[in-house]
Parts: structure tokens; sequence; C-alpha cells
């Protein structure tokens, strides 16, 4: 009987190891395909660094003991990472502020649909961004978050 009662209590003690150590497998795979590389220059060139998600980085000031702020020119994005670059630190949109202000807007020529493309860029899972220029949004990069697929 005892030794019935080991054999249990080992097979018991097999599966919640093998059902933890599976989970974490899968949670440390799932992270690994969630990541984004940051490059100096254009076509994914010159000084780089990467940040595994999920991140937030509120000022690229201090990353890797390197001054990142207005720095980033190409990204190349994991298979389960969602990047949004700001143009402004603290995840802060430069003129959504103005929105507030309609009358200010239409006086400058800033239309709503300027906001939302001037402020903030979204850029999805295996995305290439070979060069921020193509979107008006050269050397601008002040803080981005980086977002894991579920």
């Amino acid at each position: 009987m005892k030794q019935i009662k080991y054999i249990f209590h080992g097979f018991k003690t097999l599966l919640i190891l093998t059902l933890l150590f599976g989970y974490s497998a899968a949670v440390s795979a799932k992270n690994n395909d969630c990541w984004a590389d940051f490059f100096e220059d254009a076509q994914f060139k010159g000084d780089h660094f990467r940040l595994k998600g999920p991140a937030q980085k509120k000022s690229l000031s201090k990353v890797n003991n390197k001054n990142w702020d207005k720095r980033i020119e190409s990204i190349l994005i994991g298979p389960k990472a969602t990047v949004t670059v700001y143009e402004n630190k603290n995840f802060k949109l430069t003129l959504k502020e103005m929105a507030n202000y309609p009358v200010l807007m239409k006086s400058l020529g800033i239309s709503k649909q300027d906001i939302l493309e001037d402020s903030e860029i979204i850029l999805h899972p295996n995305s290439k961004v070979h060069s921020f220029g193509e979107y008006n949004f050269y050397h601008k990069i002040r803080s981005l978050k980086v977002e894991c697929a579920k």
C-alpha cells in the first residue's frame, strides 16, 4: 500500500512540475517573439538596441546607457510585438491638445487627420520600417511602447 501511495504522490508531483514548466516554457516562447530592434540609421544599420516586450520607455534619453532621443531611424518588429512610437516624451501626443481649440487648428491649417497621423505611429507584428522619413517621422521618436500579443 505504501508503494502505491508513493507512486501516486510521485505522479502527482510529476504532473504539477510538467504543468508548471510547460506553462513557463510557453510563456517564455511567447515573450521571445515579442521584441523590437531599433536602429540609428536607415535600412537597419548603425548602432542599435533590442527591447523585449512588454516594455515602455517614457524617455529615450537613457537606453542601455546611451541617449536615443530623436535617433531611431529604422525598426524591425518581432512576430508577437506591436510597437507605438511617439513624437513626445511620456507618450504625449503633440497636436492632440490643439483639438480642444478648433478655431486655432483651422487658422493654422491643421486637420483632425493631421493630429491622428503626426503624433504617433502604430506598427504591427513582423513590420519593418526601413526609414521613418517615409512616414514624415524622421528623427522624431522620443518615447515608445512595445506590447505583446496574447
